[in-house]
């Protein structure tokens, strides 16, 4: 049996009990963060697009390497930017039959195949500098300066865009990463440009490049590291498995938990599974709903299901060791 109702706030908790004596609870946490981003990804990609185009073919006529580089930083980003946009929206439609928890994983997904592009543009880009490195070419320093100034402001205001969501969603912290990297990467190829005018060292430019390339390669390892955490079910960062089951064994009447499992459904969202031994008997829905709005305010976790179980002498879990899953 299942049912919804509005409890407190606007968001949907679902009730739905199994065994006789079970509780989930469910709401969307801060999944509408994205969607309020929409405008800010339709102006990022838009105004990042055109600059790509420009910024390239600057850089293949003005023979610079690092504005090459500073175009290829901008197209992973415009990608990126495209990846996390769709996997919002995708996160927001509604669970269907085939996909009960809707398509919010996707946003995970995003997230590793955002990091994975980066690598891809980052082997590119590499390996062209190494090749300019050997054989250093005068580059028309002018062009390249007013070039990535536009840059510079460009991505600030991209960046800025982004700046309020950057602490609740691996794929907004990823679009304010890369446009606030991207501003810093411009400066970079502004100065280089303008040392370069004056000392005409032309193997200034490959290096500058490589030095972008560093930077992105060490943003991109920290992103691709989280989304694999996340694709592979591990507990959200800021989540202690620990602390968790120590709350759990603490509620009234519990003797034991097991089967205990926390895992994100989404960049945005938390799920939580887990039995509880309670031999004086099933404590009653109010009890649920309580230890369900209690790990959501403490622990961020939104959707909590936990199943009550009454003999603890009867050990007849197959769940109960937890090296079962």
């Amino acid at each position: 049996m299942a049912h919804s109702h509005d409890h407190a706030h606007h968001h949907d908790h679902d009730h739905g009990h199994h065994h006789g004596h079970g509780h989930g609870h469910g709401h969307g946490g801060h999944v509408h963060a994205p969607a309020s981003f929409g405008r800010a990804f339709a102006v990022g990609i838009a105004l990042n697009t055109g600059f790509v185009a420009v910024e390239a073919i600057y850089g293949v006529l003005a023979g610079s390497m690092a504005l090459v580089a500073d175009a290829g930083h901008n197209l992973s980003d415009v990608l990126g930017l495209l990846i996390a946009w769709s996997a919002a929206v995708l996160s927001a439609r509604p669970p269907s039959a085939r996909f009960t928890y809707g398509l919010k994983s996707s946003s995970i997904l995003a997230a590793l195949a955002n990091a994975a592009l980066l690598m891809v543009a980052l082997g590119a880009i590499t390996l062209e500098t190494f090749r300019r490195l050997a054989d250093p070419q005068p580059i028309a320093t002018g062009p390249v300066m007013i070039v990535a100034a536009i840059g510079i402001a460009i991505n600030t205001a991209t960046a800025l865009m982004f700046m309020g969501g950057r602490h609740h969603d691996i794929n907004l912290r990823g679009a304010f990463l890369h446009m606030a990297g991207d501003a810093a990467v411009s400066a970079g190829v502004v100065a280089a440009a303008f040392v370069i005018r004056l000392t005409h060292a032309w193997w200034i430019d490959p290096a500058v490049s490589l030095a972008i390339v560093a930077l992105i390669g060490w943003s991109t390892w920290g992103l691709a590291r989280d989304a694999l955490h996340m694709g592979l079910l591990g507990v959200p960062a800021g989540i202690s498995e620990e602390r968790v089951r120590t709350f759990l064994g603490k509620q009234a009447g519990v003797t034991a938990v097991h089967d205990l499992h926390i895992w994100p459904m989404s960049t945005t969202e938390t799920a939580l599974t887990a039995h509880l031994v309670i031999p004086a008997g099933h404590p009653g829905d109010a009890f649920l709903h309580r230890l369900a709005d209690a790990l959501d305010h403490d622990f961020g976790i939104g959707h909590a299901t936990v199943q009550i179980e009454i003999d603890e002498h009867a050990h007849n879990c197959a769940l109960i060791s937890e090296k079962v899953v």
